[in-house]
């Protein structure tokens, strides 16, 4: 069985939302997981650097561009290694943390990871995206329509002619809502919504990793 990468981007640590649903997956995951934390040891943004080295020959890389590739070719082999990827991605400010889109920015290579007229190497194999967010963006939500988030992953992570992965997302809402005196008549939805995450969340680990374990 090949492992689960579990791609980590919230600043906060056990007070994160996203971590815990994340835990609850984890808790019932019983094979091997690969963990990056890109908190606690970001990834550095592509450089010019890193996108020239993509199409220099490698016997003429600067030392600056030999660096880069080599950053690359970590995060490649790491993520193409993968039979399984969790995601742990709270939005900030209507969109993803910096870190995770560095990180996808690294990734994401033309030939390698996204191939042109064909699948990704990675296409087909099941993800998980956790998405918390402090208030609700879904259909009827005052806020409808201001997730950044959600639908610009689904479409980098899921879609055929990007990275192709089998994509499910679960989104745990009004996580402002406990602290939020405003919000304080929405703390069933947002209870509600807590509940329904860490169910799914147990509820892929069991579907997506007994397959891989047979």
């Amino acid at each position: 069985m090949s492992y689960l990468l579990h791609i980590d981007s919230s600043s906060l640590d056990e007070a994160s939302v996203s971590r815990q649903v994340a835990q609850s997956f984890r808790d019932v995951w019983q094979g091997e997981v690969v963990h990056r934390d890109l908190a606690a040891a970001p990834v550095p943004h592509l450089s010019a650097a890193g996108v020239t080295a993509r199409v220099t020959d490698p016997g003429r890389h600067t030392p600056e561009q030999a660096s880069a590739a080599a950053l690359q070719d970590e995060l490649i082999k790491e993520f193409l290694g993968a039979g399984a990827y969790l995601f742990t991605v709270p939005m900030y400010n209507l969109t993803m943390p910096s870190v995770f889109k560095a990180w996808l920015d690294q990734l994401i290579v033309f030939d390698r990871t996204v191939i042109h007229g064909g699948p990704s190497p990675a296409a087909g194999r099941p993800a998980v995206l956790i998405s918390a967010r402090g208030g609700a963006y879904g259909p009827g939500a005052p806020r409808e329509g201001l997730d950044y988030v959600v639908p610009p992953l689904e479409a980098v992570l899921g879609r055929d002619e990007l990275l192709g992965l089998d994509l499910t997302t679960v989104t745990p809402e009004l996580t402002a809502a406990p602290h939020t005196p405003a919000l304080a008549s929405l703390l069933p939805k947002h209870e509600a919504s807590m509940a329904n995450a860490h169910d799914q969340a147990r509820r892929l680990a069991t579907a997506i990793g007994t397959p891989l374990a047979a």
